[in-house]
């Protein structure tokens, strides 16, 4: 996503006739439905203004592209300034602007990592040197765009500091390596950036470099778990962004002191931080410095993945030394390893072995047994009311042991689409704490909720048919007898003709990973500690929602269920102490199962009135998604999305009174009308309510849009909201467009609905004019061309007549106020 895009000319005529920072906020607000803070308003302000004094260089072309605010695939990060165009042998070039506004700074002995302020009142802190930064993003974006990955476009990163003095510091030796990868401009260094900038950009962006960033193909995520090989023999699988950077260079260097006094390293993070990729990275890191490292966890789940992924790699004997279970260390002596690294921290025990009859506590295990213990902890995964590890144990032990303390925090998000939003609604909405995030903007993540699970469990299935990412998880609340008999089902849900069973028993461990167990239904254990592009998930009767409140029942769980084994002795000794803790068992469980999913969550609730709560704090743009095709591969046929806004037909009457409306439009025959809104509603025969989240304002209509060109975006027969004779830029929306040119199959004339491109020419006096325009197809069905149109002067038939907003019904039928149905041929 881009916050702002243009050209050079118009970026200039922003920052010079209007307020850029207003623009940049107002474009902010239209993209995400946010508001920023007035910090970051400043900041743009400051950093943009010198931008158009560096661009106001009339020997960097005029229609170079300009983009800010790019935000990483799937990440929180956003890329401050990204300048498009071609060098002089016409290859697309993307400049990437690392902005700061820094007066001064000071050098660290870590690798990439600089003291500075950084804003707020916390005084100096470490982060990454901006010119790593630009770096990191320049090389994360390569990972993840195609266009840039398969080689038709390079990336260039830079900083530019312009208060920043050169000081031998920022500028020091000890930076070289990144300096060379990422040039750093200082203050009162503006014409080198711009001789950098006229280097790299000669010509203008012709090529759609900026269209190819924003809506290019994104390659599939990597996963750590078929990194983890690369990564153990010291290759840069993963390049390590912001926090995560100082993270790892702040514990490889209290791990050298280790030698001198024991050390203990506390690392909190949330889902998706990269705690395991860390830790992996350091696994490799520490044995490429020849240092006795093991990696530890608790569950069996993530050791037994990463092993299987080794297989082939590293003899048996070789891998099992670096992989071990926390109630490995019960009888080692102190000191016998240099390092553990302990993943998934939250979930240790204190006693070990089988019957749970070992050793005194885990926590203490490990710390006595290492030099340096690194432990990587959520204190909001807690699911079993075994697990002691949070950070006032891990902190109690390591004084208690003499250790000296390192505690670091990560929060960079990577997975969730890097969508912080949605775990900070999952946190206020499952009640584990208030935020300021009470309802999800769902175009960032995909979230549904589902009235049939056997709907959510097909289009799991289908999600996984791309490369075996995605599983159906549940909260443990049914039994497991196909444990004892194959041939029983575990989860039943009659009512829809629902039968799974639990992850099987001969995959163990290795479920999440195992070809053909997309037909199972996993647990926490099987799945905590890893990632999935996609997870649904089936919230049993412990969870419901009542008189307004979100209630939890640990007593609905399976009697097979060892999470909350010992319950009932804990409320006979202090019941208001053991229904708190069972009620942190409860959505911790969940809250863990719904941020498996880097790209989307499906949810289904046995409890209604939980579904129809979790409906409620869905936004505007909740209301778009559309359940996929499934195909007749897939033998649950799908019913309607419950989160799908119902049309309404609204009577003259109705409209009369102030109900909001808009009138229903046939695109086929009314594309000459649009620039008339009197026209186009004078001419409705039909009008429906619009969504209550939808301010009414004028050229607003209703259309179905037939056809599977734009299915990606809009499926087939699907009702939507469009704007006609749109304003502004078009660059990169979906319109309506009109040419005598187009003979468009799917609409039967000479209209198309696509997403929009333009090439421009600039004429000697300033002025520019189209003179190509590519209309693109959005589908994910093979044999859609984009659509071509030449401009020339005086070319007046071509007329973008509308500008899609949103996708508001999938099905193909609308309703009146009595219910009653009339399909898309009534209408």
């Amino acid at each position: 996503m881009i916050i702002y895009q243009s050209t050079k000319t118009q970026f200039l005529e922003h920052a010079w006739g209007d307020d850029i920072e207003a623009v940049v906020s107002r474009h902010f607000h239209s993209a995400t439905g946010r508001n920023v803070g007035a910090s970051e308003i400043r900041s743009w302000k400051n950093s943009l203004i010198e931008m158009a004094k560096v661009l106001r260089d009339e020997e960097i072309p005029a229609d170079a592209g300009v983009a800010i605010e790019y935000q990483l695939p799937q990440t929180s990060k956003r890329i401050d300034f990204v300048i498009t165009g071609e060098d002089a042998a016409a290859r697309s070039k993307v400049i990437i602007v690392e902005l700061k506004q820094w007066s001064a700074s000071r050098r660290s002995d870590k690798d990439a990592v600089v003291w500075a302020r950084r804003g707020g009142r916390s005084g100096e802190t470490e982060g990454t040197h901006p010119s790593y930064q630009a770096w990191s993003y320049a090389a994360y974006l390569q990972d993840f765009n195609v266009a840039v990955q398969d080689g038709e476009m390079s990336v260039q990163p830079c900083a530019y500091l312009h208060n920043h003095p050169r000081d031998g510091e920022i500028d020091h030796l000890h930076y070289k390596e990144h300096l060379a990868r990422a040039p750093l401009f200082l203050a009162q260094e503006r014409a080198k950036l711009q001789a950098f900038i006229r280097e790299h950009v000669r010509h203008g962006d012709s090529k759609g470099a900026l269209y190819a960033i924003e809506n290019g193909r994104i390659r599939p995520s990597k996963m750590l778990i078929d990194s983890v090989a690369g990564l153990l023999q010291g290759k840069p699988e993963f390049v390590l962004i912001d926090d995560q950077k100082v993270v790892h260079e702040t514990i490889m260097q209290v791990d050298a002191r280790a030698a001198q006094s024991k050390q203990v390293v506390i690392v909190q993070g949330g889902p998706g931080t990269g705690k395991s990729v860390i830790a992996i990275n350091l696994l490799g890191a520490l044995l490429a410095r020849k240092r006795n490292a093991r990696y530890v966890s608790k569950n069996a789940a993530p050791r037994a993945v990463y092993e299987a992924r080794l297989a082939g790699t590293l003899t048996k004997t070789r891998i099992s030394n670096l992989f071990s279970g926390s109630g490995a260390f019960v009888n080692d002596a102190a000191d016998t390893y240099d390092t553990l690294i302990v993943d998934e921290a939250h979930r240790l025990n204190e006693k070990s072995g089988l019957y749970r009859n070992l050793g005194d506590n885990q926590v203490k295990e490990l710390i006595r047994s290492a030099r340096c213990t690194v432990f990587f902890v959520d204190d909001d995964q807690r699911v079993t009311l075994l697990d002691i590890g949070h950070t006032e144990e891990l902190r109690h032990w390591a004084l208690e042991l003499g250790a000296e303390v390192t505690e670091l925090q990560l929060s960079s998000q990577f997975r969730c689409n890097g969508s912080d939003g949605y775990l900070a609604w999952l946190d206020d909405t499952l009640a584990i704490r208030p935020t300021a995030n009470p309802v999800l903007e769902t175009d960032s993540y995909d979230f549904r909720v589902f009235d049939n699970p056997a709907d959510l469990h097909a289009l799991i299935a289908l999600k996984n048919q791309a490369n075996n990412r995605s599983r159906v998880v549940a909260g443990y609340c049914w039994k497991w007898p196909s444990k004892k008999n194959p041939e029983a089902w575990d989860i039943e849900l009659s009512a829809f003709d629902y039968r799974r069973r639990w992850n099987l028993d001969k995959d163990g461990s290795l479920w999440i990973v195992t070809p053909g167990s997309v037909a199972q239904v996993g647990c926490i254990h099987t799945c905590q500690g890893l990632e999935l592009d996609y997870v649904g998930v089936i919230i049993g009767p412990d969870l419901v929602y009542r008189n307004g409140a979100i209630v939890t029942d640990a007593t609905k769980r399976a009697s097979s269920d060892q999470s909350v084994r010992g319950l009932k002795k804990m409320m006979k000794a202090d019941a208001e102490s053991a229904r708190a803790l069972a009620d942190i068992i409860v959505k911790n469980t969940y809250r863990t199962l719904m941020t498996r999913g880097m790209k989307g969550c499906y949810v289904y609730c046995t409890d209604a009135p939980l579904a129809d709560y979790l409906r409620s704090r869905l936004g505007s743009r909740a209301a778009v998604h559309a359940i996929e095709s499934l195909g007749a591969s897939v033998q649950t046929a799908p019913t309607a999305v419950s989160n799908v806004h119902p049309l309404r037909r609204v009577s003259n009457e109705e409209r009369f009174a102030g109900v909001s409306a808009a009138p229903v439009v046939d695109l086929r025959f009314a594309a000459g009308a649009f620039s008339d809104v009197q026209v186009l509603e004078d001419g409705a025969q039909d009008w429906v309510a619009l969504p209550d989240w939808i301010r009414p304002q004028p050229g607003l209509f209703v259309a179905q849009v037939l056809g599977e060109s734009m299915n990606r975006r809009i499926p087939n027969g699907a009702w939507c909201l469009f704007r006609g004779n749109p304003g502004g830029t078009r660059q990169g929306k979906v319109v309506v467009v009109q040419h005598r040119s187009i003979s468009d199959p799917e609409t039967g004339g000479s209209f198309t609905v696509k997403l929009y491109a333009s090439e421009k020419v600039s004429s000697e006096d300033g002025s520019w004019r189209h003179e190509r325009i590519t209309l693109r197809p959005d589908s994910d069905q093979l044999g859609f061309e984009p659509i071509v149109v030449q401009l020339g002067d005086g070319e007046e038939s071509f007329a973008v007549v509308a500008e899609m907003l949103t996708v508001l019904e999938a099905a193909n039928e609308m309703t009146t106020g009595s219910g009653h149905s009339l399909s898309g041929e009534e209408l």
